[in-house]
């Protein structure tokens, strides 16, 4: 298990697009969850019809705490409706099954890739 862990993000807003980029670094804790929800509630706050793209980087992501995995899933039920499509860059076989069950809370298309530029070319799409 890592000792550095983090969720580092970037949030573009033009109109009612939004592009989220995330880099999850080792084991998510709570406390992630804390800084990066408030970022992610403001960027979609006022934006009646969003068209929410993301791009996820977990190639240096081990996984989540108990109760950070519980706060992924309530910010999935919260904004799930809101993702147009989310690009998962891995390089695991558990995180392309969890893309998997990730896509159940989202109405948008989830996919997983194992080469960062094919995500980006998908999410260009």
């Amino acid at each position: 298990m890592s000792y550095v862990h983090g969720i580092y993000a970037e949030i573009d807003t033009v109109d009612d697009k939004v592009f989220m980029e995330f880099k999850a670094v080792g084991t998510l804790t709570h406390q992630d969850y804390e800084k990066i929800t408030p970022l992610i509630d403001k960027a979609l706050d006022g934006i009646d019809n969003p068209i929410v793209d993301v791009y996820i980087d977990g190639t240096d992501f081990e996984g989540w705490q108990l109760q950070a995995a519980w706060d992924d899933l309530k910010l999935g039920l919260k904004h799930g409706k809101k993702f147009h499509k989310v690009a998962i860059y891995g390089n695991q076989d558990w995180q392309e099954v969890m893309s998997k069950v990730g896509g159940w809370f989202v109405t948008g298309e989830v996919k997983f890739f194992e080469e960062p530029l094919d995500a980006i070319a998908w999410l260009r799409e």
